[in-house]
C-alpha cells in the first residue's frame, strides 16, 4: 500500500558566493534555491527549471527517475 503522506523528493541549490547582503530564496513545488550573488542564484534557478523540463518531456520525477540520469540533465542544464 502505498503512503500518500510521504512528500516529494525535491531538489536543492546552495549558493555560498553572496558578498552583498542579499538574502536570495526561490522555491517551487519541485526546487528550494537557497544564497548566492544575483548571477549564481539566477543560474541555480535557471538550471533547476531547465532539468524539471526535460524530466517532465521524459515523464519523470525525481523519485523515478534514476540518479546517473537525473546527473546527466543537470549537467546538460547547465548554461
Amino acid at each position: 500500500m502505498k503512503d500518500n503522506n510521504r512528500k516529494k523528493s525535491k531538489l536543492v541549490g546552495l549558493g555560498l558566493d553572496n558578498s552583498d547582503g542579499h538574502k536570495r530564496i526561490t522555491q517551487s513545488d519541485r526546487f528550494s534555491i537557497v544564497g548566492g550573488s544575483e548571477e549564481t542564484h539566477s543560474s541555480l534557478t535557471e538550471t533547476a527549471i531547465k532539468t524539471f523540463e526535460k524530466l517532465d518531456k521524459k515523464g519523470k520525477t525525481l523519485d523515478t527517475v534514476e540518479k546517473d540520469e537525473l546527473n546527466d540533465i543537470i549537467q546538460d542544464s547547465i548554461n
